[in-house]
This record gives C-alpha cells, structure tokens and sequence, in this order.
C-alpha cells in the first residue's frame, strides 16, 4: 500500500506540520487527497499494484469543493454519498460525530435491553 500511494504529498493537510495521506486498516482503505486529479491518480495508482477495489463497497466523499468530475474504476464512476461508514464510524458531511454518537447509543441501548 505504503509504495502504490506514497508518491509525493497528495493527501490533506492534517495540522499545519501534518499531512494525512491514506487511512489504512486491515482490509479497509480510505483514500485521501485535495483535488480530484490526486484521487484519480491514487485510485488508478492501487489498481495498478494489484489490490482489487470493490467497486460496489467504494464511495466517493467530497467536501469543500465545486468540483464534480467522476472518480472511475475500469470506467465506472463511484458512487457519491453524503454521509458514509468506515471502520464502524459514521463520516457525514457536516463532519462532527453527533450522528456517530446515536449510532453508538442505539447499538449500546440495544446490547442493554438484551440483558
């Protein structure tokens, strides 16, 4: 993973020293980049080393941008959501975790009342 995207600084800028580039666990991947060039390239860049991305599971997230071009596998475009989840985390675009948290409190109230 580290070879197929580390090609110089394409993810976002994280803190004012930091750049976060790619969030990896696992079997689960979360691309990163500021524009939409950037995310072609590294989508295009995983492919190109053998990992297979499932085009159905993937989605794209867009935000703070005017930008609309389709980010493509084999030709297809992805899927663009509002809101997703990775790694049992709700991202939602008005990022904050409040939806997160009900989420969270509906699963913990659930496990409660089994009990």
């Amino acid at each position: 993973m580290k070879t197929s995207t580390s090609e110089g600084k394409s993810g976002i800028q994280w803190t004012s020293r930091m750049q976060l580039d790619d969030l990896d666990i696992a079997d689960d991947l979360a691309l990163l980049s500021q524009t939409q060039q950037q995310m072609q390239e590294k989508t295009t860049s995983v492919a190109a080393v053998g990992l297979n991305i499932h085009k159905g599971k993937s989605k794209i997230r867009r935000y703070n941008t005017a930008c609309t071009n389709p980010i493509t596998i084999d030709g297809e475009d992805l899927e663009e959501v509002q809101t997703f989840t990775y790694l049992g985390s709700i991202i939602h675009e008005q990022g904050g975790s409040d939806a997160d948290v009900k989420a969270w409190i509906g699963k913990a109230r659930a496990a409660y009342l089994q009990l």
